[in-house]
């Protein structure tokens, strides 16, 4: 990866610079990002595993604009990290921009298990590494003979050194999306680019473009009943949340998909920056002499659709070479 900044600017650039947090919590497991704009939006990450007593900001996030928080996925400081990953998704729910995904079915106390569950016919005979130690991943490594990579590990865990030796030999990586928090993302995904790497975890931003990093299939959330979500992750739920707020759904990000999914979003987007235009224009013709109020909205919706137009064309030329990038 040339530029690992590269990831998070994208992310940024899709975020709400005038829609503010309703609520926020940093649970034991799950950090939640909610706005009640025209409905409850969530928006998840994983919390730091470190024990924190205080926290010098805390009581002053909500009506924080969601990306001046979400500007923290920059900071090295893990709760700022994940309460920034935590309004970005909730920008991008709020956005509309999580594809019509079909939800997983599960199995009784191992839903959040399901992504394994559905890959598993295309895994035979296949050298997996996970990254992350999922609770009740056990099973798969022990009957398939799996290897997960752990930050902390746990019995029969690899440390994070072992992924400059494992995930290249890989023929197919599961990737947490938590490591977009922790900044390990970069280096993981150049290290699996002869993989077919899925990116996974209730952390996962829906975005179309994570395809220029070498990601093949997207494994994130959808959020089934945000108020049970806010209450599992501030009761100190962890896979709990997966009975209660949230499903799993899976996207290949195959040229044609992504670009599909690219131009729906142009469109509601372009719309989205006409009806607003027409309101700044009829807002002038009146004769007012203020800034437009929602001109930062604009400004937001025309940043967007520069943004998408350039990872359409990006895909666009991939596909007209016969490539995949």
């Amino acid at each position: 990866m040339d530029d690992p900044k590269l990831i998070y600017e994208c992310m940024l650039d899709y975020c709400d610079s005038v829609a503010t947090i309703s609520r926020l919590a940093i649970g034991q497991v799950w950090t939640v990002c909610q706005n009640d704009q025209l409905q409850v939006c969530s928006g998840l990450a994983m919390s730091p595993m470190t024990a924190t007593r205080t926290l010098p900001w805390s009581g002053t996030l909500v009506g924080q604009p969601l990306k001046q928080v979400a500007s923290w996925i920059n900071d090295w400081d893990p709760f700022k990290a994940a309460v920034g990953m935590s309004a970005i998704n909730c920008s991008l729910n709020l956005g509309g921009f999580q594809p019509p995904v079909a939800l997983l079915d599960t199995k009784p106390s191992q839903a959040n298990l399901a992504v394994f569950d559905y890959f598993l016919p295309k895994l035979s005979e296949q050298k997996v590494v996970v990254v992350g130690h999922y609770p009740g991943i056990e099973q798969y490594v022990d009957t398939y003979g799996w290897q997960v990579l752990e930050r902390m590990p746990q019995s029969g865990d690899y440390p994070d050194p072992a992924a400059e030796y494992l995930l290249p030999e890989a023929d197919w990586v599961f990737l947490s999306a938590s490591t977009l928090v922790n900044k390990t993302f970069p280096r993981l995904a150049s290290l699996a680019e002869s993989a077919t790497t899925v990116l996974m975890g209730p952390t996962l931003p829906w975005l179309p473009e994570l395809h220029r990093f070498g990601i093949d299939y997207l494994a994130g959330v959808s959020v089934v009943d945000p108020k049970a979500l806010f209450e599992t992750a501030c009761e100190a739920g962890g896979v709990r949340i997966f009975e209660t707020g949230v499903r799993y759904g899976v996207l290949a990000l195959q040229p044609d998909v992504s670009m599909e999914w690219l131009q729906q979003q142009i469109a509601t987007y372009f719309q989205r920056k006409v009806d607003y235009t027409n309101a700044m224009e009829q807002w002038y013709a009146n004769g007012q002499q203020q800034r437009f109020p929602d001109y930062a909205k604009l400004n937001d919706l025309s940043l967007q659709l520069s943004h998408m137009d350039s990872a359409y064309k990006t895909l666009w030329d991939a596909q007209s070479a016969g490539e995949y990038v």
